[in-house]
C-alpha cells in the first residue's frame, strides 16, 4: 500500500485498493492501547492513593506506639510516666486523746476551785428580774457572813452545823406577791446539800425597797429549800396583803418557782463561765 503526501489516496482515481483488514486491525490496536493506557493509570492512581493512606495509619500508629490507641488512651500518661511519690506530707493522727472540757459543776462545788467574787450583783444583778412575760421588782438585799442572822426557827442552827460561810438574801415582787431568796454559801457540795435535805424553819423575809413586810408571824406562806455545787438556797413567798397562801393561788407558786429558778441558772452560770476561763487559759 501507498500513501503520497496528502494520505492514503483509493477512490475512483486512485492506483490501489485499499486493504480493508489491515486498517481493521490497526484500528483495533489503537483501541487495545488506549484501554490500556486508562487501565494502567487507574491503578497508579489507585495504588498512589493506598500509598497516602497507608503512610497515615502507619504514621497515626507510630504516635500512639508509647500511649496506646484511641483517644482516651492519648490523652493519659504512660504508667512509667506517673510519679511513684507526692510532695504532701501524709496525714497523722495523735495517739494521745485530747483532755475533756472543764465541767462547770466542779467549780461551783468545791471552794479551792471557786474564785469568783461572791457578792450580791454577781448572784442577783440588776434592778429588775424578766421571766418569761412576767417582770418582777428587785427589792431589797443584803449579805451576811452571821449565817443564823438571816432566819427563822431551825433553819439557823442547820446553816452553822454544817459549816455556812455567809447568807445573801434580795427580795422580788409583782402584783401583791413577793418572794426573798437566801442563798447560803459552804465550802464543798456535800456540807450545802445536807443542808438543804436538813433545813426546817425558813429564811427571813427581807422587806424595803418599796416591798412592804410580808409572811409575818402566823400568815400561811410558801418556802422551798434546794442545793446546787456548793450553795444551798431557800425562799419564802406569800402576799403582802397578809392573805394566806393556798394551793389554789397560782401566781404565789409561779412567782417563788421563776425565783428559785433564777437563783438555780445564776449559780450554774458561774460554774460556766469559771469553766470557760479555765479552758482558754494558757497551760503553765
Amino acid at each position: 500500500m501507498s500513501f503520497g503526501q496528502g494520505g492514503p489516496s483509493w477512490g475512483p482515481g486512485g492506483t490501489q485498493t485499499p486493504d480493508w483488514a489491515a486498517l481493521a486491525d490497526e484500528s483495533a490496536a489503537r483501541n487495545r492501547r488506549k484501554k490500556w493506557l486508562l487501565i494502567g493509570g487507574g491503578v497508579l492512581a489507585t495504588a498512589a492513593v493506598g500509598a497516602i493512606v497507608a503512610t497515615a495509619v502507619i504514621s497515626t500508629n507510630n504516635g500512639n506506639r508509647s500511649t496506646g490507641s484511641g483517644k482516651n488512651a492519648s490523652e493519659l500518661p504512660a504508667p512509667t510516666d506517673l510519679p511513684n511519690n507526692t510532695a504532701e506530707p501524709e496525714p497523722s493522727f495523735s495517739s494521745v486523746a485530747p483532755p475533756p472540757p472543764p465541767d462547770p459543776k466542779d467549780y461551783i462545788s468545791d471552794v479551792k476551785k471557786d474564785k469568783a467574787p461572791i457578792t450580791v450583783d454577781a448572784f442577783f444583778p440588776g434592778k429588775k428580774l424578766t421571766m418569761g412575760d412576767r417582770v418582777y421588782a428587785k427589792g431589797a438585799t443584803q449579805q451576811t457572813k452571821n449565817c443564823a442572822a438571816p432566819t427563822k426557827g431551825a433553819l439557823g442552827s442547820v446553816l452553822v452545823n454544817n459549816g455556812c460561810d455567809q447568807v445573801i438574801r434580795a427580795t422580788y415582787s409583782k402584783d401583791g406577791v413577793a418572794v426573798t431568796v437566801g442563798l447560803a454559801v459552804f465550802e464543798t457540795e456535800a456540807q450545802a446539800k445536807k443542808a438543804a435535805q436538813q433545813s426546817s424553819g425558813n429564811i427571813a423575809t427581807l422587806s424595803g425597797s418599796g416591798v412592804p413586810a410580808f409572811c409575818q408571824t402566823g400568815s400561811v406562806c410558801r418556802r422551798t429549800a434546794n442545793s446546787y455545787g456548793r450553795y444551798a438556797y431557800f425562799a419564802i413567798s406569800g402576799f403582802t396583803s397578809g392573805k394566806n397562801v393556798t394551793a389554789a393561788d397560782k401566781n404565789a407558786f409561779a412567782t417563788g418557782d421563776d425565783l428559785t429558778n433564777f437563783t438555780f441558772r445564776q449559780i450554774r452560770h458561774r460554774g460556766e463561765l469559771q469553766a470557760s476561763a479555765a479552758a482558754t487559759a494558757p497551760a503553765a
